[in-house]
């Protein structure tokens, strides 16, 4: 009973306080911003793979029409031979798409900082310019990117600053905080039960808006869990904050003194903290700069090329053993023939090769960060809702690696059938599509 008392009295004390409704007000704008930035972007990630479905199917009619026509290829390209499985391959249209969750609606995450299709071919390489942009956080807010997680992670605890800051300060300045002890029976209890109120009024509020932004993108219709699962860290880290800041009421003797501690303990965890955390990361992990992959396009390449066939053969023999096994592998001139058309997996290897180094550096970077999240919990949760949302660092490794088996997978079928001398008709070059789009 005295808990609904002081909600009501609370409740009375909010409406009369134009300053905290704007704050309130000018927070679910922000997240509603930011939500329908998410939106945005997952609409237009799915507009673009329908382009590329299109444009990918008009690539197949047109080089179905060479067939069909009894042509090899265009006549403004007359070294085209989409018979021969080389030429074929490479005009078999494949994209490789990160699709997005609808959960992307929360946080953006990593999804701007890396590329969402790739176009596959022989040669292709995770780490392609078009896949990966080097681009810092703070760079990125600077662009104006703004999105749900954002105003959950850095807004949110301002707002709850703003609706707490002159709990029990204003009271005790004005000489009555004694007399509401008495008719509340206790100190402890009034400043929890004022806290509880704007507790349970944000997370109304937090519910109300993500239940919104769950409707710009059919979240309860996809993937229901994954909402209620953001919404119990959500829940968590309003938690977080009301905690501190109730500590901070409870210590503190006024309202200059509550105000300053909140600025402190808010510019603590959200700048100070993650500021020297990547300052650290960067001294003890220093950006890969990519060389080996860079030398490995502008100089291996070269080499592998200028190499003697006898030495060409040997290695391709060592990376695909099964080779001894085609039909041309006695036939020196074929051999020597297709030997050439087939050397891209030698460049495939070395670039594949060098993006392990890549790889692990990144790893060993996100461990060192994963040791500090006991005090970098703005890092922490950041990190949970893009996982929650498919936009962390490790979907775009997954996103990578797939990106990457598909060209081995391509390759391995490229050389083999050349090899086997294949000759491509229109069956084959529909079996081709079929396979790589798998």
């Amino acid at each position: 009973m005295r808990s609904l008392q002081i909600f009501i009295y609370e409740w009375k004390h909010f409406t009369r306080s134009p300053f905290k409704i704007v704050a309130l007000i000018l927070f679910i704008v922000a997240s509603m911003y930011g939500l329908h930035n998410g939106a945005d972007l997952y609409e237009k990630q799915n507009n673009e793979f329908e382009r590329l479905t299109q444009e990918t199917e008009t690539e197949i009619k047109t080089t179905l029409s060479y067939f069909e026509n009894g042509k090899k290829g265009p006549d403004e390209r007359p070294w085209v031979d989409n018979t021969q499985p080389f030429w074929a391959i490479y005009n078999a249209p494949t994209y490789a798409f990160k699709t997005p969750s609808p959960t992307i609606v929360y946080a953006i995450g990593q999804t701007e900082q890396y590329g969402f299709y790739k176009r596959i071919n022989t040669w292709s390489n995770p780490y392609d310019a078009d896949m990966t942009q080097e681009i810092s956080n703070p760079e990125r807010i600077q662009s104006g990117t703004l999105d749900f997680s954002f105003s959950i992670l850095f807004l949110l605890p301002l707002l709850l600053l703003v609706l707490l800051y002159n709990i029990k300060g204003k009271e005790e300045e004005q000489g009555f905080l004694p007399l509401i002890f008495v008719q509340t029976g206790s100190k402890n209890w009034w400043i929890v039960s004022r806290t509880a109120f704007y507790t349970l009024l944000l997370l109304l509020v937090l519910v109300g808006v993500m239940v919104y932004g769950a409707t710009l993108t059919n979240v309860f219709k996809a993937n229901a869990d994954s909402f209620w699962s953001i919404l119990i860290y959500v829940t968590i880290y309003l938690l977080f904050w009301v905690i501190i800041y109730f500590l901070i009421l409870k210590y503190s003797k006024s309202t200059v003194s509550n105000t300053l501690l909140m600025i402190g303990v808010w510019l603590l965890f959200a700048f100070i903290i993650p500021a020297t955390i990547q300052q650290w990361i960067a001294i003890e992990k220093p950006t890969n700069l990519m060389v080996d992959l860079i030398d490995v396009k502008r100089d291996k390449t070269s080499e592998i090329n200028e190499q003697s066939k006898a030495l060409i053969n040997r290695q391709m023999f060592e990376l695909y053993p099964k080779l001894k096994e085609t039909k041309t592998f006695k036939d020196t001139t074929i051999v020597r023939k297709r030997g050439g058309y087939s050397t891209n997996a030698l460049v495939t290897i070395e670039m594949k090769n060098a993006t392990k180094s890549i790889e692990e550096d990144n790893n060993a970077k996100n461990k060192l960060v994963e040791t500090t999240y006991w005090i970098n919990p703005i890092t922490f949760f950041q990190n949970k809702l893009n996982k929650l949302t498919n936009t962390h660092y490790e979907d775009y490794e997954s996103y990578r690696n797939a990106i990457q088996k598909s060209v081995d997978e391509r390759t391995k079928i490229m050389v083999f059938d050349i090899w086997n001398d294949v000759t491509v008709d229109k069956e084959k070059y529909l079996e081709y599509n079929k396979t790589f789009s798998k």
